[in-house]
């Protein structure tokens, strides 16, 4: 017998799936141009020449997850996190090593606090495309809180072949100070080499603030 609260109920969701497959990134090209047009690179004095997708999910209260496409803007009520990541690419490696950091501590205009570490994390291994973290992280996700005033901050998450020289790195440790972090010094300290992808996202204060 057809019951139309059930069909209404199966085209909402699968609305609701399609519309985060839509979110998230499906070129690397358009994700190296996102960085490029965002200025990241150079801000951030990276060579990012992408081989490989990095997927960012943001889970919610209710409804489905957020999922990252490069230069998304997100609410800021809506990145408490912590996120979920997956990658698809050739030869990813093993034992990724997931960096977020935001350059634009506390204003775009004047980033005197950025970088601001808000994940750093390594021995993950990739399950069918999740990246799942087999140890603690160093820095566990910190929620977005780009202060009142401020443009949008773009958090921007990078995906490194993981070293055998970052195993016993002793830069950074859980209580190490979180702003004035440089992701390329720490990638080139600890033999990271060049990001093999990423994505970013916009978040602008709380507009209650």
């Amino acid at each position: 017998m057809f019951q139309p609260t059930m069909y209404i109920l199966c085209l909402a969701s699968l609305w609701a799936l399609a519309l985060v497959a839509a979110g998230q990134d499906v070129s690397i090209r358009a994700v190296e141009k996102a960085f490029s047009d965002a200025n990241l690179p150079a801000n951030l004095d990276i060579v990012f020449k992408p081989t490989a997708l990095l997927e960012v999910s943001l889970p919610q209260a209710t409804g489905p997850p957020i999922t990252l496409h490069a230069g998304i803007h997100v609410p800021r009520n809506d990145t408490a996190g912590p996120p979920t990541f997956h990658a698809v690419g050739p030869d990813l490696g093993r034992g990724p090593f997931v960096a977020t950091v935001d350059p634009d501590a506390p204003t775009p205009q004047a980033p005197t606090s950025a970088q601001i570490r808000h994940f750093l994390g390594g021995n993950f291994f990739n399950h069918n495309g999740l990246l799942v973290n087999t140890t603690p992280a160093i820095s566990e996700f910190r929620q977005p809180a780009p202060p009142a005033g401020s443009d949008p901050h773009r958090y921007t998450f990078l995906l490194f072949r993981q070293s055998a020289e970052f195993v016993t790195q002793t830069l950074v440790n859980s209580t190490t100070p979180v702003q004035l972090f440089n992701i390329s010094q720490f990638a080139a300290a600890v033999d990271l080499g060049n990001p093999i992808a990423g994505t970013f996202m916009l978040v602008a204060p709380d507009p209650t603030t």
